[in-house]
C-alpha cells in the first residue's frame, strides 16, 4: 500500500516538471510571450491609411489653398494622404475631377462646389460609388446628399460688414455689391449685408457678377466708376474682389469709397491695418478651423465614429479697431 501510494506522488511530481520543461521550451519566455500578444493588441488598434481627393474651387485664391493645408495636416498626422484637384472656377472640369477621383479609388472627397447646383450630377455620382462627401466651405444645393458640411455662418460675416458701414454713414448712400451666383456662400454673406443696411438709407445701385475674381472685380468697378461720381462703398462677397476693387478705386483717385470683403486674408488684413486704405473692414472666417473640423469629421464617417452632420464656424468683423490681434501674416 505504502508503494503504491509512493508510485502516485512520484508520478505527479514527475508530471509537474515535465509541464514546467514543456513551457520553459515552447520557443520563447513568458514575458516575450506577453509582449508578443500586446503587440498584435496594439497592432489591431492602428488607424486605417486612407486616400482623399480634394476638390477645389480655384487653388490660385490663397483662402482655398490654407483650407486645403488645413486638412492636409491633420490627414497626413493620420498616416493618410490628400489628393487635390483644382478646377480653376470651371464646372465641368470639377465634374471629369470628381469622376477621376471615382476611377482612382479614393475613401472620400473634400468638396468645395464651383457651382452649389451645376455640381449635382457629381454628388450623384459619389453617391452611387459609396464614397462620403464632406462638404466644405460652399454648400451644394441639395444638402441632405452629401454626408457631413462644415463651412462658416457666412450670413453673419456679411451682416457684420453692413452693420459697420451703417455706423460709418448714418445717412446713408449708393452700394455696389459684387457677387458670385453659383456659390451659395457669397449668396448668403450678400443676404447678411443687405438685411443689415435695409432701411437705414442705402441704394444698391448694381449687383454685379464678379464669379469671385479679382481681375474680373477690378474691370466692372472701374466700369462703374466711370459713370458714377456719388458711390458711398463696395461690398464684396469675398476678399479677392476687394482687393480687385482696390485697385480699381485707387487708379480713380476715388479713396473716399468705402470698401468691405469677406475672407480675413492676409493681404486683406495688411490693407486694414493701414489705417489709410480704402479697405476698411473684412467678415473673417477660419479656414484653419474649418479644414480640421472638416478633416477630423472624414475619420469619424470612415472609422464608424460619430460626427455632426453640420458644422457652422463663427464670423466676425475685422476692423482697425481690432485687426492686430489676428496679425497680418496668416489667416486667423
Amino acid at each position: 500500500m505504502k508503494k503504491r501510494i509512493l508510485s502516485t506522488i512520484l508520478v505527479i511530481v514527475l508530471g509537474t516538471v515535465m509541464l514546467c520543461a514543456c513551457k520553459k521550451t515552447s520557443g520563447m519566455p513568458d514575458s516575450v510571450v506577453e509582449d508578443e500578444d500586446k503587440t498584435e493588441t496594439e497592432d489591431s488598434q492602428e488607424t486605417t491609411a486612407y486616400t482623399f481627393g480634394y476638390a477645389g474651387i480655384d487653388m490660385n485664391n490663397p483662402y482655398f489653398e490654407s483650407l486645403k493645408l488645413s486638412i492636409e495636416t491633420v490627414v497626413k498626422e493620420q498616416g493618410s494622404m490628400l489628393v487635390t484637384y483644382d478646377a480653376a472656377g470651371d464646372c465641368t472640369t470639377q465634374l471629369e475631377q470628381i469622376n477621376q477621383m471615382i476611377t482612382d479609388g479614393v475613401d472620400g472627397v473634400f468638396l468645395c462646389p464651383v457651382d452649389w447646383e451645376a455640381i449635382q450630377p457629381g454628388i450623384d455620382a459619389l453617391n452611387e460609388a459609396d464614397i462620403p462627401i464632406i462638404n466644405i466651405d460652399t454648400e451644394v444645393k441639395d444638402i441632405d446628399h452629401v454626408t457631413a458640411f462644415i463651412g462658416s455662418d457666412n450670413k453673419n460675416a456679411g451682416y457684420v460688414c453692413g452693420e459697420d458701414l451703417v455706423n460709418r454713414k448714418p445717412n446713408g448712400g449708393s452700394v455696389v455689391v459684387l457677387e458670385s451666383q453659383v456659390m451659395n456662400s457669397q449668396i448668403d454673406r450678400i443676404t447678411g449685408f443687405e438685411e443689415a443696411i435695409a432701411g437705414c438709407g442705402f441704394e444698391v445701385l448694381e449687383r454685379v457678377e464678379a464669379a469671385g475674381e479679382k481681375d474680373r472685380a477690378k474691370t466692372e468697378v472701374a466700369r462703374i466708376l466711370a459713370v458714377n461720381d456719388k458711390l458711398e462703398a463696395i461690398m464684396c462677397g469675398n476678399d479677392q474682389m476687394a482687393l480687385g476693387a482696390l485697385e480699381a478705386v485707387t487708379q480713380a483717385n476715388r479713396n473716399e469709397i468705402l470698401i468691405y470683403g469677406v475672407d480675413g486674408s492676409p493681404d486683406v488684413k495688411a490693407e486694414i491695418a493701414k489705417g489709410t486704405s480704402p479697405i476698411v473692414g473684412t467678415g473673417a472666417q477660419s479656414p484653419i478651423n474649418i479644414g480640421k473640423t472638416a478633416a477630423n469629421t472624414a475619420f469619424a464617417v470612415l472609422n464608424g465614429d460619430d460626427y455632426e452632420k453640420m458644422v457652422y464656424e463663427d464670423t466676425f468683423l475685422i476692423d482697425r479697431t481690432n485687426v492686430g490681434l489676428y496679425g497680418t501674416d496668416g489667416w486667423q
